[in-house]
């Protein structure tokens, strides 16, 4: 698992979806992100950078 999403944090901005250039991740239904596509995650750290409640985590 590339992916640590703490979802207690997660205010489901959206932020680190709108940033992911492969797609991984998404806001669910109950407005928390979740990774959709995880096997294309590259690891570019996009989503942990500018997440502004650090609820997401690359794990290289």
């Amino acid at each position: 698992m590339a992916l640590k999403i703490i979802t207690k944090r997660c205010k489901g901005c959206g932020i680190c979806a709108a940033l992911c250039p492969k797609k991984v991740l998404a806001v669910n239904e109950v407005e928390k992100v979740e990774a959709v596509n995880e096997k294309e995650c590259i690891k570019c750290g996009q989503c942990e950078q500018h997440c502004p409640d650090y609820a997401i985590f690359v794990e290289k």
